[in-house]
């Protein structure tokens, strides 16, 4: 009995997820679950972060908040009088309802533990007479303000750019940046993402000092995401990742 109610939750799973169903664009939201310093990581470590907010697809289906994404470091190297310091890493594989999904990402956004610590607390203190989370005001990373009450995005140009929900959940379109790199709406995919803490313009490093992204792995070599520093390069757990995705396989073998 047991095996065969195994057997219908991955069927349910696949389901839910089928093959193919997670279009180049789509953003994936996630917290690193552990740090990541250059002067002592060695390649090959293994990094996983988890997806904060659920992350509705174009068919119907959604990757449920909690579910996770896997990587790997790939390269590091500590400053020296030539060069920065840096980390190369990737992450290809979401793990979702016991199915395991290749995927290729791209990094658009980083910001660190203190940034995402704080997109997630109102703009006013609030005394003990009856406010509550709904009557929060809230500022994303890259200037986007979200009222909790009526559910709007708003943009620094006072332009209602997505929608929130009371707990957090952001979504709305994403707005190029082409200055830094980063691209808008991607053809297929012309809904609104989810976003978390971040904001439709949020592009590069936000709280970090002198960290940049050198390479966010959309072009070649697809995938693979270099952050740069002139200091030892460290990103805390914690830190939020706005991922897009690039291309995604079909789900392989349920995972045990």
């Amino acid at each position: 009995m047991k095996c065969a109610g195994m057997a219908l939750v991955w069927i349910m799973a696949a389901a839910l997820l089928p093959a193919q169903q997670i279009p180049p664009g789509t953003t994936l939201p996630v917290m690193l679950n552990s740090g990541l310093n250059a002067g002592k990581d060695k390649p090959v470590r293994k990094l996983t972060a988890r997806i904060m907010q659920d992350v509705a697809l174009p068919d119907g289906a959604k990757i449920p908040a909690g579910s996770h994404i896997v990587g790997r470091l790939l390269r590091v190297s500590s400053p020296s009088a030539n060069s920065p310091s840096r980390l190369a890493f990737r992450f290809n594989q979401l793990n979702t309802r016991g199915r395991s999904i290749p995927l290729t990402t791209s990094l658009r956004a980083i910001a660190s533990t203190a940034d995402v610590f704080e997109a997630q607390l109102p703009t006013s203190n609030f005394d003990e007479y009856g406010t509550t989370i709904a009557d929060w005001t809230t500022i994303q990373v890259g200037g986007d303000v979200v009222y909790r009450g009526n559910g709007q995005v708003i943009s620094p140009d006072n332009k209602v750019v997505g929608s929130a929900t009371v707990g957090g959940d952001v979504n709305a379109k994403l707005i190029a940046v082409p200055q830094h790199g980063c691209r808008g709406e991607v053809a297929g995919n012309d809904g609104e993402q989810a976003l978390w803490v971040f904001s439709t313009t949020a592009c590069g490093a936000y709280g970090f000092q002198d960290l940049t992204i050198a390479h966010a792995g959309r072009t070649a070599p697809a995938g693979e995401i270099v952050v740069e520093s002139p200091a030892n390069v460290q990103i805390r757990g914690g830190s939020g990742l706005l991922l897009q995705v690039i291309a995604a396989g079909p789900p392989l073998a349920p995972t045990q």
